[in-house]
């Protein structure tokens, strides 16, 4: 497999799948916050379900998009009644408006191309219906990793075929464009054996407070909050690793 960037290919999500199976509560809560059973609801980048799924589970009319079949099949596999697109988010049609689209765990910082960034959050307030809520997560120059100046071990975990999974990131920050670069390899052995190898190119724009806010300004959101916590404590720093923000119009 070539070398696709923040593209989650079949090792990735299975690594996925095993450390992150289930979301975080308290960040699951933040986003059931906004929800109520009368809405209709999207999640775009909804990878593998693991909020998706509680959200369906506790009846709620929720729809998904992701652009990695691989996410998509194990989503699937756990909800196969799951109403889900596999689309690059520009290409989705919807001939409905949505009442909540969240975007959750930082993704909105996968989209490092800051016009294409721009165009994401303008079609986020297209397929809202006026009144409804945009939510989304971003990360922070807190986030920031120290340069390597080699690829390291980061995790290595056992599949249930009992195969071990390695990825090997190698960090590098580009402070022009608050970039973070963590390349990444994917490995898959039976023992010393050599399995597959799977190459990412993960990249995050890490922002700071005050840097998206004229965007979502410009595309016509008019009420803007933005959270240092799950707790929705307002963000006053740059010292916290994510901002959240809510937005209407």
């Amino acid at each position: 497999m070539g070398i696709t960037q923040n593209y989650y290919g079949s090792l990735c999500t299975e690594m996925y799948e095993i450390l992150h199976k289930e979301a975080p509560q308290d960040e699951l809560e933040f986003y059931l916050s906004y929800a109520e059973k009368e809405m209709k609801i999207l999640e775009p980048l909804c990878g593998s379900g693991r909020f998706l799924i509680p959200f369906l589970e506790r009846g709620y009319d929720i729809k998904g998009i992701d652009l990695s079949t691989e996410m998509l099949a194990k989503l699937n596999e756990k909800a196969p009644n799951a109403k889900v697109f596999q689309k690059d988010i520009l290409e989705y049609d919807s001939a409905e408006k949505y009442d909540y689209i969240f975007i959750s765990s930082g993704s909105v910082s996968l989209f490092t191309d800051m016009d294409l960034c721009k165009r994401i959050l303008h079609k986020m307030k297209e397929l809202l219906k006026k009144d409804g809520k945009f939510v989304f997560a971003v990360d922070t120059i807190a986030d920031k990793c120290l340069n390597d100046t080699d690829y390291k071990t980061s995790i290595s975990v056992k599949t249930k075929e009992g195969y071990t999974l390695v990825l090997k990131i190698k960090n590098y920050y580009y402070e022009k464009t608050r970039t973070q670069y963590s390349p990444s390899i994917y490995e898959l052995y039976d023992g010393t054996k050599l399995l597959q190898q799977e190459r990412m190119d993960f990249q995050t724009h890490l922002y700071k407070l005050g840097e998206i806010e004229p965007y979502l300004k410009g595309i016509g959101f008019s009420k803007i909050n933005v959270y240092s916590s799950y707790d929705k404590k307002i963000a006053e720093n740059n010292l916290s690793e994510m901002f959240l923000y809510e937005c209407s119009f």
